[in-house]
């Protein structure tokens, strides 16, 4: 078996009903003890997702990892789980304190490695013996091993670690006098790939391949050099290759999408190109017989987005060629195992699996996948797949987070029910379908959750929520923000507009060349289509959105004055500042802004910038982001928020610290008080009802 991948101004406030719900009671009579019938921030604290399902060789059990919020700690407490996928009986496997994920099966299925910080030493790799549950930590090393992938015999694991390196110097401090206590030495960076979101400033070092013994000892270093290697691994079935994904170019920096696929010689160490062009290439697998290799790739057109495609070629890297070439969808996710080729892929608001012939045949299975990104609906989730074609992956409805599923053929199963008893008392809010079509004629696939008891033919207070990426996808999934705005009295309505993910490269062009401007008619047709189809207040409407969500967010109250209050999340304010100051500054210019870069084509950077259109703005709107988002920095949201308040544009600026630009990035109380502020927010300019 191998792995698959994939893609607040109040506290804990509870949230009134609104009024057109609320039920009559007298204050005498009330419990001030009851608990709250509606999703509030208090229930993020014991949410429970599933992560990473991992099935066993024989199809049989499944190993995943278990998140649960702790409200003692205030940060989420994953554990490792086991199922039996006959009886959906389940077992703990590890738990206890620490950090726990990663679950890796022995090919002979008798042993689980996995990567946890049990025993002080920080993440460490260790390895488990099912049969008497004892477990052993097999590394020590300065930071935590990544891409676990057991060898074909079971007696080594290849895995990713970073080493730490040396940095620049310039000039050197006085002599230091004994028992001085001075201040930290200064920090110097020569690299474009300074800091990552995430991850914060850079330390100086490259990730390498590792090889170690599963009973343990010392480790063997594979690769070395100025670049990182080992993103994808893949052993060949005899034991003696493994294959390896990397960017390996003297310009790797400046060069994103420049990774190839090499095979490593075990004995030797040789390390030999399997591909070469001009696009990347990533994610390779030998078939089971080790004859060839799939893998995962593109010709690099300088496109802001291309689908991955699926390609074949022969374990020495000749004989490559295009597999499924007609099926017109972003295949992110590949495996090889004795059932066949499997891939995943964003289709229609859902994450899917196929099984893939040699000739081009394309069977879908019953998945559905969904990670555990409960924030908001995004569409995708992990997977992975038995010698004998069965797959594991996590999945969710609109009112339930991601639960631990199983499929084989047409036969699906839903192995855990993590929330049921947390949320089956919970009036929740309900999804349904809402047709949408834009000015030319394309339909915009697009959702409305509506408001716990909502009644039909009522209109109540709606919020426009846009996704970011631009290049994803939303689904009809569960969403805590979403259903805190329905236990507010919100309807909430999402939408798929022209960028998105999962409807094919021609959609996806839509917004190439003009982003943001082109969402904007398709949004505003959502939020017509909610409105005409007698859900929608339309003197009661709102908008938010996060990343490319929140620029659109502020693009949009720049051309109109329909909405009464907004809430932009970590947004894009000034493409000339973003491309410069972000992570991505060797991708942004290149691909997204028509290949210039800001000092050559000023005009376009600032015609595509929501801060163009702040002298327009009138809309009360309150400004997001986390202390330490490096994706759209908070000097983003700060030069709106400073621009409104110049203009006299009722604004107010909220910051999470230690965040970055993930939701899930915050704790749970903090989630919950970013949510509550935007509740806040609105209601603020809320028209309520008599």
């Amino acid at each position: 078996m191998k792995l698959l991948k994939s893609a607040t101004l109040a506290l804990f406030c509870a949230v009134a009903m609104p009024m057109n719900l609320a039920l009559a009671q007298d204050d005498d009579s009330a419990d001030s003890n009851a608990p709250d019938p509606h999703f509030t921030g208090a229930d993020l604290f014991g949410l429970t997702v599933a992560q990473d399902p991992q099935i066993s060789p024989d199809g049989r059990q499944i190993a995943y990892v278990r998140s649960t919020n702790d409200i003692m700690k205030d940060q989420a407490v994953s554990s490792i789980w086991l199922i039996d996928v006959a009886t959906g009986a389940q077992t703990p496997l590890v738990t206890g304190e620490g950090t726990h994920g990663s679950p890796r099966w022995s090919p002979d299925g008798t042993r689980l490695a996995y990567v946890s910080t049990h025993g002080g030493t920080g993440a460490q790799l260790h390895v488990m013996w099912l049969a008497n549950g004892r477990a052993a930590n097999i590394t020590a090393m300065p930071e935590a091993p990544g891409a676990l992938h057991w060898s074909p015999d079971g007696t080594r694991i290849a895995y990713t670690a970073r080493i730490p390196g040396e940095g620049p110097s310039l000039g050197k401090p006085p002599a230091k006098p004994e028992g001085a206590e001075w201040a930290e030495p200064l920090k110097i960076y020569d690299s474009i790939l300074y800091r990552a979101d995430g991850a914060g400033y850079i330390p100086a070092g490259t990730q390498q391949l590792y090889l170690v013994d599963a009973a343990g000892g010392a480790p063997r270093q594979l690769t070395s050099g100025a670049f990182d290697n080992g993103g994808d691994i893949d052993w060949s079935p005899d034991g003696r290759t493994i294959l390896f994904s990397a960017n390996r170019r003297e310009d790797w920096q400046l060069e994103p999408l420049g990774s190839e696929i090499y095979a490593l010689d075990i004995a030797s160490g040789r390390i030999a190109a399997l591909t070469d062009r001009n696009g990347p290439d990533f994610a390779p697998h030998f078939s089971s017989d080790g004859r060839r290799i799939a893998y995962l790739g593109f010709d690099d057109a300088g496109k802001p987005y291309q689908q991955t495609q699926l390609y074949v070629m022969d374990a020495d890297g000749s004989n490559s060629r295009r597999i499924a070439a007609s099926f017109d969808r972003d295949i992110s996710s590949v495996d090889w195992t004795d059932a066949g080729l499997f891939a995943g892929y964003e289709d229609e608001g859902e994450y899917n699996v196929a099984r893939i012939g040699l000739d081009g045949s394309v069977r879908e299975m019953k998945v559905n996948a969904k990670d555990g990104y409960y924030a908001v609906p995004y569409a995708g989730g992990p997977w992975s797949v038995s010698e004998n074609g069965r797959v594991a992956f996590t999945s969710s409805t609109p009112t339930r987070p991601a639960d631990v599923s199983v499929a084989m053929g047409s036969d699906e199963r839903t192995l855990t029910a993590l929330n049921e008893v947390k949320l089956s008392g919970k009036a929740l809010g309900q999804t349904q379908a809402l047709t949408v079509t834009a000015a030319d004629g394309t339909a915009i696939p697009a959702w409305i959750m509506l408001p716990p008891g909502y009644q039909p033919g009522t209109r109540v207070p709606l919020i426009l929520e846009i996704h970011g990426g631009p290049y994803a996808s939303y689904g009809p999934v569960f969403s805590a923000d979403y259903q805190m705005y329905g236990a507010a009295g919100y309807a909430v309505v999402f939408s798929n507009p022209g960028g998105s993910t999962g409807y094919g490269q021609a959609f996806a062009d839509r917004i190439e060349g003009n982003y943001p401007i082109s969402n904007y008619d398709e949004l505003m047709a959502v939020v017509d289509a909610a409105i005409a189809q007698g859900f929608a207040d339309p003197d009661n409407l709102f908008v938010t959105g996060g990343s490319g969500g929140g620029l659109l967010t502020a693009w949009i109250v720049g051309k109109t004055d329909r909405f009464k209050a907004a809430a932009s999340h970590k947004p894009v304010i000034n493409w000339m500042t973003t491309v410069l100051v972000g992570d991505s500054a060797s991708f942004f210019g290149r691909y997204w802004m028509g290949g210039k870069q800001v000092w050559e084509d000023l005009e376009n950077y600032w015609a595509r910038s929501p801060l163009s259109l702040v002298g327009n703005v009138k809309t009360p709107t309150l400004m997001l982001v986390g202390a330490e988002d490096y994706r759209t920095p908070r000097s983003e949201a700060e030069q709106f928020f400073t621009a409104l308040k110049l203009r006299g544009v009722d604004t107010a600026l909220v910051v999470t610290p230690d965040s970055s630009h993930g939701n899930l990035t915050q704790s749970p109380s903090q989630q919950a008080q970013r949510t509550a502020s935007v509740i806040a927010w609105f209601d603020k300019y809320r028209d309520k009802a008599e």
